[in-house]
């Protein structure tokens, strides 16, 4: 009996000895891990803490400027859409002024009257006069272009200084439309007996303006150089000769000698109005003092209701009517 006392004393002593040890395992398996822990979350700061890449401040700085002009780009977008309405919108008025511009043309009705400049006056003058001649065929041929009643133009004998110097200063005279520009003389295209040649010189006063006649202007600039030369011209050919009757409407300051589109003019008014007194008004600048016959001694009505002088090219540019 007492030698089975001893053996079992030691394993209740073992079993002592063991249960106390647990705790002290899993304490350190738990102090293992908090150092584990501390530095998982160490390394998460030493990544933050990683400074960036040239590439990658370039890719930060770009997406916030993009998201600063976010307002801007809108703006823009705005803009651009009211830009393409307003566009729009041009091109339809546009197509109303052109359809217009159509129906204007239409209603146009052009005259059977040919009316004649007659440029063989080159050899008499200067290369200065020539150039205000071509200036004045170029208001003849805009009026007549947008005139209601448009005349078949005629620019005949045409060479010389005044051909060089549209070729120089006006090549897009060899596409005029609605005019025939020709070398020949006059006398060689139309028929002697339709010629009337228009100057201040004649006895002979127009009442109205025949529609089956070719009515000739002398292409001259020539300062009262050569007076009385058309008139002589048409005496010697042969040919029917008139002026315009300005003197039955209009009292002027200045001599009865118009420039050549100033006569051109009047006649495409007087057509369009039938009233030379009306047709005389339109046109005749205010430097040739014209007041309605009567009406001279009255400063009140001394106001002219016609064209100011639009160029230069008809200050002292004179041509015979």
């Amino acid at each position: 009996m007492s030698s089975e006392t001893p053996t079992e004393s030691p394993e209740v002593s073992a079993e002592n000895t063991m249960s106390p040890e647990i705790p002290d395992v899993e304490e350190k398996v738990k102090s293992s891990d908090k150092p584990v822990e501390g530095r998982e979350a160490g390394s998460d700061k030493e990544e933050c803490l990683e400074p960036m890449s040239k590439r990658q401040r370039k890719k930060l700085l770009k997406q916030k400027q993009w998201e600063e002009q976010k307002d801007l780009r809108r703006q823009k977008r705005k803009e651009k859409r009211q830009k393409r309405k307003l566009e729009r919108q041009s091109k339809l008025d546009s197509g109303n002024e052109g359809n217009d511009r159509k129906r204007m043309r239409r209603e146009v009705v052009p005259s059977t009257l040919r009316l004649i400049v007659d440029c063989s006056f080159d050899d008499l003058m200067v290369l200065k006069d020539v150039k205000k001649l071509h200036k004045q065929i170029q208001r003849c041929y805009a009026e007549n272009r947008k005139a209601f009643h448009p005349v078949q133009f005629y620019l005949t004998s045409h060479g010389g200084q005044l051909k060089r110097n549209m070729n120089e200063n006006d090549k897009g005279w060899v596409n005029w439309k609605d005019i025939q520009i020709r070398t020949e003389h006059y006398s060689e295209l139309i028929k002697k007996e339709d010629l009337v040649y228009l100057t201040s010189d004649s006895p002979d006063v127009l009442s109205e303006l025949d529609e089956k006649k070719a009515y000739v202007i002398g292409g001259l600039v020539d300062h009262n150089h050569h007076k009385g030369i058309t008139y002589k011209k048409a005496v010697e050919q042969g040919i029917g000769h008139a002026q315009l009757p300005l003197g039955n409407f209009v009292k002027m300051n200045s001599r009865k000698v118009l420039a050549v589109n100033h006569v051109f003019e009047i006649i495409l008014a007087y057509l369009e109005k039938r009233d030379w007194k009306e047709a005389f008004f339109s046109v005749l600048p205010q430097r040739k003092g014209a007041v309605p016959l009567g009406e001279a001694n009255d400063p009140s009505k001394h106001a002219l209701s016609g064209k100011e002088d639009q160029d230069n090219d008809s200050d002292s540019s004179e041509a015979s009517e």
